[in-house]
């Protein structure tokens, strides 16, 4: 198993190090992998005046899996729009062809206190976000600032084909029978051209899948829907832009978005695993943050590229038992519990793999 290793920029070698702990503790154990690290991001730009230099896109792909930790910070907003940080993290997923972005929403039972909505409504949250990634408004053509009329204008095209919808659609489907047989689209087909396509697509799509259950909801009401009511989803497929906000605000259900992993798909099943938060840069270098979503995007890793669901449920058991345990950093601290630093939190999860 080649593994490439991206720690990018902010807190991003800090929660890195810490998956990297769990996975020298499962080569311990006699599992064979190989690691390589290499610059992204601000990183990227340091070590070589490019986001994303070509030797880290070679070696990305190289490698059978990547492990991601977050791009960016305020040293590099000056930067030329093609140079800052997040141009290597939409490059890579476009390099790559990660189509599929996996985002689960789950609470564990401990930190439904550290939730800000009543623990009654989200006690027992699972959702599973499926966002499409390589295509949407962050890609479409064409976009830019100009001058019209004496002042300017900035555009950005919305832009999906049948055949970008009908693939991220099959994954979430997939993904639903191994769930709960439930899916909602979610998209903007009353005002959107581009959404009416994305829901004619995905209803073609589910006539492949009679024992899902699919639904559609414009992502206005999701987005409502998810502080009102989250547990009526199952799992949700959507776009680039509307799953990129979506996710962040699930994030938030579950007491934090340091608790989020997240797994980037191609066709094959190779991914990149990448906590969902940023980079954090005003507690970088402070071993503050929390490294829990980097080593559950390990376990994602495990489950989903190389197909081994017993070492995914191990890891993800390791990081149960720390928190059944009372072990919390500050952004999922409450009264009772014992604060640990980043470095102390995957050591405890390194102990908890048994």
């Amino acid at each position: 198993m080649k593994i490439a290793v991206l720690p990018g920029d902010g807190i991003g070698p800090e929660i890195v190090a810490q998956a990297v702990k769990v996975l020298d503790a499962l080569q311990r154990d006699g599992l064979k992998v190989e690691m390589e690290q290499a610059p992204i991001g601000g990183a990227g730009y340091d070590a070589a005046g490019d986001p994303l230099p070509q030797m880290t896109l070679d070696l990305a792909r190289a490698a059978d899996a990547v492990l991601l930790g977050a791009v960016g910070g305020p040293q590099y907003d000056g930067l030329e729009r093609s140079l800052r940080p997040e141009r290597g993290l939409l490059r890579i997923r476009k390099e790559l062809n990660l189509f599929a972005n996996l985002r689960p929403a789950l609470l564990y039972p401990e930190l439904a206190s550290a939730s800000t909505l009543k623990p009654e409504v989200v006690a027992g949250l699972d959702i599973m976000i499926v966002r499409e990634l390589t295509g949407d408004i962050y890609f479409g053509q064409p976009r830019g600032i100009e001058t019209r009329g004496g002042e300017r204008v900035g555009f950005n095209t919305m832009v999906y084909s049948e055949s970008e919808i009908r693939r991220v659609a099959r994954v979430a489907f997939d993904i639903a029978m191994k769930r709960g047989r439930k899916l909602c689209s979610v998209e903007k087909a009353n005002v959107l051209e581009c959404s009416e396509l994305w829901k004619e697509v995905v209803i073609e799509v589910g006539r492949d899948y009679p024992e899902v259950e699919l639904s559609h909801m414009y992502v206005d009401n999701a987005a409502m829907q998810l502080v009102r009511n989250p547990k009526q989803f199952d799992v949700i497929v959507t776009g680039n832009i509307f799953g990129d906000i979506l996710s962040d605000e699930a994030s938030m259900l579950s007491g934090s978005i340091g608790m989020l992993p997240s797994a980037s798909l191609d066709l094959q099943n190779k991914g990149m695993y990448e906590p969902i938060h940023g980079s954090a840069p005003d507690i970088a270098g402070r071993d503050l943050a929390n490294p829990l979503a980097t080593i559950l995007s390990v376990g994602m890793m495990f489950r989903y590229t190389f197909a081994d669901g017993a070492l995914a449920d191990r890891i993800d058991g390791a990081v149960r038992k720390v928190i059944a345990q009372g072990l919390r950093t500050g952004d999922i601290w409450t009264e009772g519990c014992q604060r640990v630093s980043c470095s102390a939190m995957g050591d405890a999860v390194v102990a908890a793999l048994g």
